[in-house]
């Protein structure tokens, strides 16, 4: 009699061929890189609205802590090499070092954490998915608002407006609740209909 292991993330219900795990984290990156184009720079803080917390979120649920990290450590390392992945077109080492650095380390955390809370099927209704969507989004502003901070010489959260709290992460709030809520929806959504076409 043979078992077979049921599959912990989305990605591991594709098929299991030699160049699987490889294209899956080409792939996250690349879209990361994608959603990395879809930038508003809002003029008062170096930190654009862009749509990389939602890719990073879908990355981290669907590959899983392995993938997703190498996904975003190859993010970061191509930007950082002169790739135009970052966002508005942005590419090379100042930028992967500058100011939005703790973000970039923030993607790389935030995609193991949900990566890891989805192996544990955290991604497969709505709640527990945004549960471990709004964790990764605070890792991921724990690390960019903190280097902001020192980036800037700036406290972290003063009360005054000038501060990195004001800078890296209020005017952001709204947009990436929507995020998350999207990315929380879309997992068991993947989930639901591939249970519908293995009934």
């Amino acid at each position: 009699m043979t078992t077979t292991t049921p599959p912990m993330t989305l990605a591991d219900t594709l098929p299991a061929v030699r160049w699987r795990d490889a294209a899956l984290v080409l792939g996250g990156a690349l879209l990361t890189a994608a959603a990395a184009q879809i930038s508003i720079p809002l003029g008062f803080t170096p930190v654009p609205v862009t749509g990389q917390t939602l890719a990073v979120l879908l990355v981290g649920a669907t590959l899983g802590v392995r993938r997703a990290v190498a996904s975003q450590v190859l993010y970061w390392v191509l930007g950082a090499v002169g790739f135009p992945f970052y966002s508005a077109g942005e590419g090379g080492w100042e930028a992967a070092t500058g100011s939005t650095f703790g973000y970039f380390v923030g993607f790389v955390l935030a995609a193991a954490l949900v990566g890891h809370l989805a192996e544990r099927g955290q991604d497969r209704s709505f709640v527990t998915s945004a549960t471990a969507m709004l964790a990764g989004t605070v890792v991921i502003y724990l690390c960019g608002v903190s280097w902001l901070a020192y980036s800037l010489g700036v406290p972290f959260y003063s009360g005054s407006g000038e501060d990195a709290f004001t800078y890296g992460l209020a005017p952001f709030i709204v947009g990436d609740l929507i995020k998350l809520a999207v990315a929380a929806a879309l997992t068991p959504m993947a989930w639901a209909w591939l249970r519908r076409s293995d009934g």
